[in-house]
């Protein structure tokens, strides 16, 4: 029973710390109102204490959110920015674990060498989940975003793939060399990403037999598809590959494979609402967390400094302050240098960061917070040695991850709104465009498709339909749909009349519907139109099917 009330509770505190946002005079983002009432809660006075399994962590919460954010993802848009994102989620990583691995070591005393590269391995992955959370969706302006959400997707397997490479060679069970170390990554990341597509293809299948045997049922179809994300994820890792990856190529492969488009209204509609559920307690979730341990870590790191005479409180905080400036300044010079690479040696395929003014290379630099996997990698480092000893600086390298993601969070929240001062995210009016051409041109779809129809029932003597009161209600569908353009109200329509209104509307929405993924595939729209041009089609599907019935 305790365990059912510590989550009730902690999924009351998620909800309720989305009002708290709102209502807060300050304006203190989402994840650190979360992470504060988690720090309250786990304060000794409360009581109430969670133990954190690392493992355990990462099979519930993060394959759920990376196959979200895989979905999410246009695989157009990433393969555009494929340079840029394998540059910042690969050599960046690389350069910070050896980097920022080296500096720990050379400064901080009592944390030996492969510890510290432990410790910079994971802090080289990024959240945009806690970005977002910070500044907003659709502050950050696309051409940024799109290459920071990226990265994101592809820094965690390799910040965790360095991680356990480190380990591994602090327990002695292997022996690090560059083309072991490069191999093992190619066979986890390229597994990994072959995994989440395979099992996505073959949920594909299943789900169009279990639409068979159960006849369309939405109930089955929604938990098999939440199940997606946890099977990738944990098929890979039997397998010896990155879970993480695996997750993130199956919601990619999803969003592309079309399995969405042909499953029945109710199940889409019911997906997307459980989706949205699903990813605010999450995300909720994974920063409460981080809160409910900043008690336990801030207790053991003062009681462990306690016997340690090397280190002190206060050494490990201006550790902090130099370990993320250092960061800052790498993530920065990186990007830096690759805008210099572009410009100079790749002039006639120029990387996006050529275009980038200093303004936007800092909100790119300042962009790279961190967060629930750099907490569940530096909380998975194991206690003891095989021979029984401490892990070397275990509790140094716990809070100074903390730390590091909480500096992380605080700079993102002063610095970044200060730096997209003036700065669009988003073009309202580019996007209100696109949105009134594709419906012009939605609307043109169902007109033929109406007069298609109407010929069709003229000619079914089955139908028994009386000629007049077709035409009448076809011409009144089409200037309804003529009307939208000039966005004039609708009529009120007759009883009688509107069944008939109804199939003539129905037969127009699927005609739009394909007409949306074909301006898709054509790309003259992009996905975010995409998908609200579909959410409003499958929202007024289903109020039609509802009266039918």
């Amino acid at each position: 029973m305790e365990i059912f009330f510590t989550i009730l509770i902690m999924t009351l505190v998620v909800s309720l710390s989305g009002v708290a946002a709102r209502i807060i005079p300050f304006q203190i983002p989402l994840p650190l109102v979360q992470i504060i009432a988690g720090a309250l809660l786990g304060w000794p006075s409360f009581g109430l204490h969670v133990n954190f399994d690392p493992e355990l962590f990462l099979v519930l919460f993060i394959p759920p959110l990376l196959f979200s954010d895989g979905w999410k993802t246009p695989i157009n848009e990433f393969l555009h920015h494929g340079r840029e994102i394998i540059g910042l989620a690969l050599v960046l990583v690389l350069i910070t674990v050896v980097g920022i691995g080296y500096l720990i070591h050379w400064t901080i005393p009592g944390v030996p060498l492969i510890p510290a590269f432990a410790l910079a391995a994971v802090l080289s992955p990024t959240d945009a989940v806690a970005l977002s959370g910070i500044v907003g969706e659709g502050r950050i302006p696309k051409k940024i975003m799109s290459i920071v959400q990226g990265e994101a997707l592809m820094n965690d397997a390799s910040g965790l793939v360095s991680l356990n490479f480190a380990i591994a060679v602090a327990m002695g069970s292997m022996v690090f060399t560059w083309s072991g170390a490069s191999l093992e990554f190619l066979k986890v990341s390229l597994g990994g990403l072959l995994a989440g597509v395979v099992i996505c293809w073959l949920y594909g299948k299943s789900l169009r037999l279990f639409s068979r045997w159960s006849g369309d049922d939405p109930a089955t179809q929604t938990v098999l598809l939440m199940l997606l994300p946890f099977a990738s994820y944990l098929i890979a890792e039997h397998l010896g590959t990155s879970g993480i990856l695996a997750a993130v190529a199956a919601g990619m492969t999803i969003s592309r494979s079309g399995i969405i488009r042909q499953a029945p209204l109710a199940m889409r509609l019911r997906a997307n609402s459980v989706w949205q559920m699903l990813e605010f307690v999450f995300n909720g979730m994974v920063f409460l967390m981080l809160g409910l341990q900043l008690p336990g870590i801030l207790e053991t790191t003062l009681t462990e400094a306690e016997v340690d005479n090397n280190v002190n409180i206060w050494i490990l905080l201006f550790a902090v302050a130099m370990i993320y400036l250092a960061l800052i300044v790498v993530r920065f010079g990186w990007l830096l240098l690759m805008q210099r690479i572009s410009k100079r040696l790749l002039k006639k395929r120029p990387m996006e960061f050529s275009n980038y003014s200093l303004r936007e290379l800092l909100v790119a630099t300042f962009a790279g917070v961190r967060g629930a996997v750099t907490l569940a990698g530096v909380l998975s480092i194991p206690l003891f040695l095989p021979n029984g000893e401490n892990f070397p600086a275990r509790y140094e390298l716990v809070f100074l991850a903390t730390g590091v993601i909480l500096f992380s969070l605080l700079a993102g929240v002063v610095i970044l709104p200060v730096l997209l001062k003036g700065v669009s995210g988003i073009d309202k009016g580019e996007t209100g465009r696109e949105l009134r051409n594709a419906r012009s041109i939605m609307a043109k779809s169902g007109i033929d498709s109406l007069y298609k129809m109407e010929e069709r029932l003229a000619k079914d003597t089955n139908e028994n339909i009386d000629p007049e009161i077709l035409k009448e209600v076809s011409s009144r569908v089409i200037g309804q749909l003529r009307r939208r353009l000039d966005d004039k109200d609708d009529v009120e329509q007759a009883m009688f009349m509107e069944n008939l209104e109804r199939r003539l509307r129905l037969n127009a929405l699927r005609a739009e519907r394909a007409e949306v993924y074909h301006l898709r595939a054509t790309k003259q729209i992009s996905d975010e139109s995409m998908r609200k041009l579909l959410r409003d089609l499958d929202l007024l599907e289903a109020l039609l099917i509802e009266k039918e019935e």
